[in-house]
């Protein structure tokens, strides 16, 4: 929450975004950390140090305008579940690792346990193994 970091639906983890609060043109730039917002008309989630320096705390949402400026190397892993139940995330983690996948999980902050395949050499792997299991792609 104190660290220029977002959540975003879709880019990989570690991509750098500048991004512009439309109510008042100030810009702040994040690197992305974690998957949201799971709000349908929202298109990124600011931390709290994020959202301060584009004097968005007050109002708590604003219309944005966000731009990539950076994007993560091309060694590439693939998230592909998120439980707070371990049991639930084990039990994914077993089925992949049953069907060759390279698996790694790791409870984050927010508590939530992710489950990663990979990593993968390249993109087009990557996106592959993205579309079979519905996953996000994410930087090693």
């Amino acid at each position: 929450m104190d660290l220029m970091t977002a959540a975003h639906k879709t880019l990989p983890f570690d991509a750098r975004v500048r991004v512009e609060n439309l109510d008042n043109g100030r810009v702040t730039e994040v690197r992305i950390n974690d998957r949201g917002p799971f709000v349908d008309d929202r298109i990124i989630d600011l931390s709290r140090a994020a959202a301060q320096e584009i004097d968005m705390i007050s109002s708590g949402t604003a219309p944005v305008r966000i731009v990539v400026i950076g994007m993560p190397s091309t060694c590439r892993q693939v998230q592909v579940g998120a439980f707070r139940d371990e049991a639930n995330a084990r039990e994914l983690a077993d089925e992949l690792e049953a069907n060759g996948h390279a698996v790694h999980s790791e409870r984050g902050p927010d508590g939530v346990i992710r489950v990663v395949i990979g990593p993968y050499d390249g993109p087009a792997e990557a996106e592959r193994i993205r579309a079979r299991y519905d996953g996000v792609i994410q930087p090693c």
